[in-house]
């Protein structure tokens, strides 16, 4: 009752304040209302959690009340998602984060996850009133959170960027996360909330009607909106829903109309380097992606200098102890630089590293390196391979010796560090490799060209498989769109593991025995746990996963349609991949494997070069 008063007597403060300003008070700006409109939509959200949900947690028993408010709770949510996961992504971890311990490697702590995720796990399918207690707990907490993140709103400053900016991206968020199901993996409400997301960005796009100096871009951006929200509408069904038509008939024009529209309003699009370009009109831009953003700092930029220098070193033995192999003996530019070996071989003749070789195609998409995710740069996994006795055996301190005696590589170091003079030093050689690595991004598959518009790209049958991908077989929940690995879409800062239940025989149910991430951070939830590869040129880097048990794309849809190691058989109450099977018929998964191959992208890579700069065996990087 005391709130109530309260509430009344700031409501009516307030509107006397607006009376007394005179008729003459100034229109707020476009950010102002806007401000205002999340605060009232905030709110909402806010009284859904805790006037109304939370006393049917408390007291309610019926699945179909429970879930029909949580229903209503993530629709509220969605109006203001593209605000939070924008300006506060710490906080909207515990509001619509995945249902998993976030672990902080190097500080050693573990966060407890919360939010509508976590709360529709008790849900659904049923709600099981003996977890009613710990239910209580996460609406409580998830009505904690909403409270911190209406303080940090009250306080936060923004401009007209910003909205355009948070806008454009929530359409990117849900292209790649919201129609995949990737938070909504039992409601399966997937469709009806992008709905909502966007009816609520039409909303806050009205704020600039009164700012635009021509009417029609206004008005398209506008009509774009509503055909998409119509087209969600009209297609409900999670299984059916043709993705790859919203994609390229309503998001992808959104999108770039959105970009149009921020122009035309003379508001700038942000110029700080992030990994997906401020400025890109769509998702599938060719040049959307920036990989010198994964760069330690911008002297570790690329240069066509650098990249000379370092597909040099690439290709030469001299980093290897007595000049025995060279980077490319691992990873074959004919292979989608790979070596098509289970397990690549060790520097002692007939052993092998642990794991298999992965493509070094896009590598630089990604925030972290190696299957355990332990290298942070390309630099420093670099100088890990180099220095591994397993692997290369090398000294990057006694290579630069060497090659400073060089008066080849001398000028090659002088023009890509200028500042260097004649040094040649070990951070030189790692950035250098790590550059031409950088060079190495391919994103102008089929796939890709089709959902530029070349639509003559696809074939019916592969189409099939990518909605599929996206939906019921959900890849797309960890290959995440346009990049298909596990680098998280839309802000692509954070590189995702997972535990599937790797088996160590193809035909086997006996778990392979590599701790995976546990044996660089030993906490239980890790254990088996490995990187999320890119799936782009899967059809060329053959044998899969980290171990190269699969041999064939088929083998690891399988796998997959079983529910990982656990679906097995296996013992893996840390598995992360959803363990009941997809129940995904012959000619569906047939599709797949289609559109998987309609993502090979070597167009740019050409074979192993017969001449390098330091004497060495051209076999070594040959097809022996």
């Amino acid at each position: 009752m005391k709130a109530s008063l309260l509430n009344y007597f700031v409501v009516v403060g307030v509107w006397l304040g607006i009376a007394g300003t005179g008729c003459n008070a100034p229109e707020p700006a476009p950010v102002e209302r806007v401000k205002s409109a999340v605060v009232r939509d905030l709110d909402s959200l806010r009284y859904l959690v805790e006037a109304v949900l939370l006393p049917m947690a408390e007291h309610g028993t019926a699945t179909d009340s429970l879930q029909r408010i949580f229903y209503r709770c993530r629709l509220a949510y969605k109006k203001i998602e593209f605000i939070t996961e924008y300006f506060f992504p710490t906080a909207s971890r515990f509001v619509n984060g995945p249902p998993l311990d976030e672990i902080e490697t190097y500080e050693y702590e573990i966060n407890e996850p919360g939010g509508l995720q976590v709360i529709e796990e008790y849900l659904f399918p049923v709600f099981d009133p003996t977890g009613r207690a710990d239910l209580v707990r996460e609406v409580k907490k998830l009505r904690a959170q909403l409270r911190q993140v209406s303080t940090l709103w009250q306080a936060n400053q923004f401009t007209d960027a910003h909205v355009f900016d948070a806008a454009r991206l929530q359409v990117f968020r849900i292209i790649s996360l919201g129609i995949s199901g990737f938070d909504t993996p039992l409601s399966r409400r997937a469709l009806p909330e992008a709905a909502a997301s966007l009816a609520s960005l039409r909303h806050y796009l009205r704020e600039y009607a009164p700012e635009v100096p021509s009417q029609p871009t206004y008005a398209r951006a506008h009509q774009l909106l509503a055909e998409a929200i119509a087209y969600l509408n009209r297609n409900p069904a999670f299984d059916s829903f043709d993705r790859m038509r919203f994609i390229t008939h309503y998001a992808n024009p959104l999108t770039t109309q959105l970009l149009a529209l921020q122009t035309e309003l003379g508001i700038a699009p942000f110029t700080e380097g992030r990994p997906l370009r401020a400025d890109a009109k769509t998702l599938f831009d060719r040049d959307a992606f920036n990989a010198d953003f994964y760069a330690p700092d911008p002297s570790a930029y690329g240069s066509a200098e650098k990249v000379a220098l370092g597909e040099r070193l690439f290709y030469d033995p001299v980093l290897s102890s007595g000049n025995a192999r060279s980077c490319a003996t691992c990873h074959r530019p004919e292979r989608a630089f790979t070596d098509g070996l289970p397990k690549s071989a060790a520097f002692v003749k007939g052993t092998f590293i642990r794991r298999n070789a992965p493509t070094l195609i896009n590598a630089a998409l990604q925030s972290r390196q190696f299957y355990d995710l332990r290298s942070t740069t390309l630099e420093h996994q670099a100088m890990d391979v180099v220095e591994n006795k397993e692997e290369m055996h090398g000294s990057l301190i006694e290579a630069a010796r060497e090659l400073r005696g060089q008066s080849a590589y001398r000028t090659l170091f002088r023009k890509a560090y200028p500042g260097a003079g004649d040094s040649i030093r070990p951070k030189y050689i790692q950035n250098a490799l790590a550059s031409y690595v950088r060079s190495l991004v391919l994103l102008n598959a089929r796939f890709d060209q089709y959902v530029r518009g070349d639509h003559a790209r696809l074939t019916p049958e592969e189409i099939k498989g990518f909605n599929l991908f996206m939906g019921k077989a959900k890849c797309g929940t960890c290959h995440f769109l346009p990049l298909f690995n596990g680098t998280v879409p839309p802000g692509f800062t954070q590189s995702e593991a997972e535990v599937l239940g790797v088996p160590a025989q193809a035909d086997g149910k006996q778990l392979d025995d590599d701790p995976g991430r546990y044996a660089i951070h030993a906490t239980a939830q890790l254990k088996h746990a490995f990187k999320t590869p890119t799936l782009r040129n899967a059809a060329v880097t053959a044998p899969y996963m980290h171990n190269g048990v699969y041999r064939t794309l088929e083998e690891v849809i399988d796998f997959y349609n079983e529910g990982g190691g656990a679906g097995l058989g296996m013992d893996l109450p840390n598995q992360t991949l959803p363990t009941e099977p997809l129940n995904l018929r012959g000619e569906e998964k047939k599709a797949i494997v289609a559109f998987m191959r309609a993502l090979t992208d070597t167009s740019a890579i050409r074979t192993t070069p017969k001449s390098m700069v330091s004497p060495a065996i051209v076999s070594l990087n040959g097809s022996e």
